[in-house]
């Protein structure tokens, strides 16, 4: 089975990592990354689990994991079947530079790297080209090294814009809707992210939005698919998985940090959001 594992030239270790098409027998993995990791899965059937949330794996299943999101893939060994799949890990700050001139493409990705997504998996994807994008991708790794950091940059552009196009479903309703109230929640969230370690005050906001508190929590629910309360909740587990992941800083520290929480109390949050404890999430990072 080709194999490919190859940087770009000039990209730092661990900022863009690209295993193309490989095969297993079957595969146990229960871990988090702290770039995007994305799955094409040609061939394979088990589960996989992200969030709490169990998906079962098809042929043709693309899977989108963001930065820090714990996830299990598991394939049982079967005879007769095989575990092929491509595996793309890297750094969202890689694509930036070549997002910068394509804004809707930006916020897509943008979304894709930082958003509430409905869920990680795309099933039925044999008849889109991304199949073929990836093989590209797989080529462009063999280019001299002077065009090797461009080609990659160019073909990662096009799949994103290929995601776009094929991931119907897994972005909230907000992120296509180009009304009057989708740019409200747009600037509901943006306020959110910038005040989350604060205690939160649905006042505050609407004040904040020169909206009724009641007509945010509705709009933000329906567009978002998820309350104001759960949205800060799953910000500060966020921040609290990067800090677990690239600091030192003890759980009681971070608590403090995210939302001045008391450790215990923490403790149980993050447990409920992520399956497991912040000291073994740490321990899970890779």
């Amino acid at each position: 089975m080709n194999r490919n594992n190859y940087l770009p030239q000039g990209l730092e270790p661990g900022l863009f990592m690209y295993k193309y098409k490989y095969e297993d027998a079957e595969a146990h993995w229960f871990h988090a990354h702290r770039g995007i990791e994305m799955l094409y899965i040609y061939s394979g059937h088990g589960e996989i689990m992200a969030e709490n949330q169990t998906y079962p794996i098809q042929d043709h299943t693309l899977v989108w994991f963001q930065p820090y999101q714990l996830h299990r893939v598991l394939v049982p060994a079967a005879e007769g079947h095989s575990y092929i799949r491509t595996n793309l890990t890297f750094d969202p700050g890689f694509l930036e530079r070549y997002l910068a001139a394509f804004p809707l493409l930006e916020k897509f990705f943008r979304s894709l790297w930082r958003g509430s997504l409905q869920r990680p998996v795309v099933y039925d994807m044999q008849n889109t080209p991304i199949a073929a994008v990836l093989e590209e991708l797989h080529y462009a790794g063999n280019s001299s090294a002077a065009d090797r950091e461009e080609n990659t940059g160019l073909l990662m552009l096009q799949l994103i814009g290929l995601l776009q196009k094929n991931m119907s479903g897994v972005l909230p309703e907000a992120f296509n809707n180009q009304s009057r109230g989708g740019s409200h929640v747009e600037r509901i969230t943006g306020w959110l992210d910038g005040h989350y370690k604060e205690p939160f005050s649905l006042e505050t906001l609407a004040a904040a939005m020169h909206l009724s508190p009641y007509h945010i929590s509705h709009l933000f629910k329906d567009f978002a698919g998820i309350t104001l309360s759960e949205y800060v909740i799953q910000r500060r587990v966020r921040e609290a998985s990067i800090l677990l992941a690239n600091t030192s800083m003890s759980v009681q520290e971070i608590a403090a940090e995210v939302g001045g929480y008391s450790p215990s109390y923490f403790s149980q949050m993050f447990k409920k959001q992520k399956g497991i404890s912040p000291e073994k999430y740490r321990k899970s990072i890779r």
